[in-house]
């Protein structure tokens, strides 16, 4: 099973993130960031990630913090229950609307970080959340997953329908990209013979 759990422990925040690459959806989040935990649901359910994630942040500043290092921890979590990479498809993609919104994730299993996000939210905040944090957390995940990202919101006027249309097309760019190929058992699927 490709699962890991990573604990992250700084001044600001204290994360926990398990998850199962190879799950159904399952999902508890307790971060105290009501909408993110309704984004990363949208990862877990369209991912087939199994997914708990539970952080103590300083949110009596603001969110930036606890959704950055939730990124950087739920990154970690990735690359090590990925592992080698032998034997998977490496490469990811999902176009999915949502009523008005329609948005693109690709996905470069790469080994190299790299963050290309084209999202002009119609509104500045979701509820009680901000969405410039968006843009932190996919940093943070694609930091220290070692992923190539690029996110495009083609287009939408309500914000929540734009987020969502993201992280629903985000977790099936991972399915996709995580998933077995098996025609590559084994495989590096690399030139190089590394990712």
């Amino acid at each position: 099973m490709r699962e890991a759990a990573i604990t992250r422990n700084t001044l600001e925040t204290q994360i926990t993130v398990r998850l199962n690459l190879d799950g159904s959806g399952q999902s508890r989040f307790e971060t105290g960031l009501p909408f993110l935990d309704h984004m990363m649901d949208q990862i877990a359910r369209h991912g087939l990630i199994d997914l708990d994630i539970v952080a103590h942040g300083d949110l009596h500043i603001d969110g930036h913090h606890t959704a950055e290092d939730i990124g950087i921890t739920l990154g970690q979590a990735f690359a090590k229950a990925l592992g080698d990479k032998k034997g998977v498809r490496r490469y990811g993609h999902a176009y999915v609307p949502l009523d008005e919104a329609l948005s693109r994730v690709v996905v470069d299993l790469s080994g190299r970080p790299g963050l290309s996000f084209h999202v002009e939210f119609t509104r500045a905040m979701i509820g009680q959340f901000d969405v410039d944090l968006f843009h932190e957390f996919f940093q943070g995940f694609v930091n220290h997953a070692g992923v190539t990202l690029h996110i495009d919101n083609l287009r939408g006027h309500n914000a929540h329908h734009q987020a969502e249309t993201v992280f629903k097309a985000f977790g099936r760019a991972l399915r996709m990209a995580v998933e077995p190929d098996p025609r590559m058992a084994g495989i590096t699927p690399s030139t190089k013979g590394t990712l």
